[in-house]
């Protein structure tokens, strides 16, 4: 089976891998938007769970990790509910982790355990060990967060390919760390990362569509329209049983979701107001042969995360106009 990845190119899988491309885990994921809400208010915005989860095991390939890291990694997201992270605010999780506290139930009930094992791999494996490639806590660099920051930055035209051609090479390995050789390659990836989780996540029409959506799942919820299983389905399947209810507030909040709106940033009068926790980032970097977090050796990268700090907390203030 071959894979072809618009950030890494094509590449051949392994048996086991295809096996667990093809199980309906993974192939649900093709259902479920990076964006949550994104692709509602602005149909280009519209990277899937399923793009990202395949990337992910190709930048672990790419870095050298094992086929377990690289398996890890390609069921990181299996567990993720219709709309990501949407639903961490509907569910008023604070942590933005619902999908981790469900990961071990939803894979279990699934056929992927017998994948692994017809291939000599354990399900326990994949649940208990830890993979440095694969997941590292902020503002650490790890294969997670630097896909999903390549791969929608570079769908939404905000990087180029050349941009990111020039840039995986300066990513290696040093003890389970993943590094940049570099400093200016350094200061472009915080650049980029401050464009994916400030510029693109909080844009005003992103900010919009997360808090219609938001309300209109919650107004789904109470009025029994649908349950909280109902978001281990699709992104679609689960906006179908809203459209086909007959209540006329949910499918009024549905067509403000959808419909054409102008808004602005306006911290004095506004409409919405949107926070989500701190996601900074400091990587790693190689500089005349010594290590050092990147914000140590750069001005630059320390004023973006002093700035990406103070908006953060700040959240975003929209105003309909």
């Amino acid at each position: 089976m071959l894979i072809d990845d618009e950030i890494y190119g094509t590449y051949e899988v392994e048996s086991i891998l295809e096996d667990l491309i093809q199980s309906n885990p993974l192939q649900r994921l093709k259902g479920i938007h990076q964006g949550g809400a994104s692709y509602l208010v602005n149909r280009k915005w519209n990277v899937t769970r399923y793009e990202h989860s395949i990337g992910v095991r190709l930048l672990i390939r790419r870095l050298g990790g094992s086929l377990e890291e690289q398996i890890a990694g390609l069921l990181h997201d299996a567990s993720h509910t219709a709309f990501s992270h949407v639903i961490d605010f509907v569910l008023e999780n604070e942590h933005e982790d619902f999908h981790e506290e469900i990961f071990e139930e939803m894979l279990l009930q699934s056929e992927i355990p017998e994948i692994l094992k017809k291939y000599g791999y354990s399900m326990d494996t994949i649940l208990q060990e830890e993979f440095p490639l694969l997941e590292q806590p902020l503002p650490l660099l790890c294969a997670d967060r630097i896909d999903y920051t390549l791969r929608d930055l570079f769908r939404y035209d905000y990087i180029t390919k050349n941009e990111v051609e020039d840039f995986l090479p300066s990513l290696y390995v040093k003890d389970n760390v993943i590094c940049i050789r570099g400093i200016q390659h350094a200061e472009w990836f915080v650049q980029a990362y401050y464009k994916e989780v400030q510029d693109f996540f909080m844009n005003p029409l992103n900010v919009y569509g997360y808090d219609k959506l938001i309300k209109l799942l919650l107004e789904a919820l109470q009025a029994e329209v649908i349950t909280k299983e109902d978001f281990r389905l699709q992104d679609e399947e689960v906006l179908e049983k809203i459209r086909q209810s007959d209540r006329n507030e949910l499918l009024k909040r549905y067509e403000e979701i959808v419909m054409h709106v102008k808004l602005a940033e306006n911290d004095n009068e506004y409409d919405i107001h949107l926070k989500g926790k701190p996601r900074l980032i400091d990587p790693t970097v190689m500089e005349r042969g010594c290590l050092a977090a990147a914000s140590e050796i750069s001005l630059a990268v320390k004023d973006m995360n002093e700035r990406a700090r103070e908006r953060a907390l700040m959240g975003s203030f929209i105003k309909v106009i």
